[in-house]
């Protein structure tokens, strides 16, 4: 069961606040201890995960997500809902590994181009699964997001084409990757893999 269901939504409420808490704390070590972070490299990627996290990203997403239940999104408008939301987390995920090493402005830009379509292929396949998996395979209730009246990539775009968008996304994904020109990619050609094949 989900957290709120084990637990209750006030405890699920509760932590979730003390994990966006902890978070931060992972990301600024205590200063005695040895091999300590720079700080300017601890203050790099909490901003990083801060607007991620916040009105421009997941909570900024959740938001217009509420605020669009009951009525009609255009494509535009429904994928600047879905980048700001579980998109805007993963894109951070793999900016502050970038920011952990040497990376010069293309390369960045890359990384980020792969972090966006990665977020945003994740949410459309969401939608995608929401309405073509049963909820014992996908560990919440399936089909709730067309039973709350929610716009998603299915109820806009239909099936064939959210399909075909993750499709494209996927291969956004790892044309940036390409274009990034780094060694050892296996895990993030990897993980865009995961992201589209996934079945729950």
């Amino acid at each position: 069961p989900t957290v709120h269901v084990q637990f209750g939504e006030a405890g699920a409420m509760l932590a979730g606040d003390a994990m966006q808490a902890l978070a931060f704390e992972v990301l600024t070590p205590d200063p005695d201890l040895p091999d300590t972070m720079p700080p300017a490299l601890q203050a790099r990627l909490c901003g990083l995960l801060a607007r991620a996290a916040g009105h421009a990203g997941m909570a900024g997403g959740q938001a217009i997500d509420l605020a669009a239940t009951g009525k009609a999104l255009d494509e535009v408008s429904l994928r600047d809902m879905h980048r700001r939301k579980t998109g805007a987390l993963l894109q951070a995920s793999v900016l502050m590994g970038a920011a952990t090493g040497p990376c010069n402005v293309q390369v960045y830009e890359a990384l980020r181009e792969f972090g966006a379509a990665l977020g945003l292929a994740f949410q459309v396949v969401d939608d995608i699964l929401d309405v073509t998996q049963d909820s014992d395979i996908l560990g919440k209730t399936a089909g709730k997001d067309v039973d709350a009246n929610k716009p998603t990539y299915v109820t806009v775009l239909g099936l064939d084409e959210a399909r075909r968008q993750a499709r494209t996304l996927h291969l956004q994904a790892l044309a940036a990757l390409q274009r990034a020109g780094l060694n050892h990619t296996d895990h993030l050609r990897l993980l865009a893999d995961m992201v589209v094949d996934r079945d729950s």
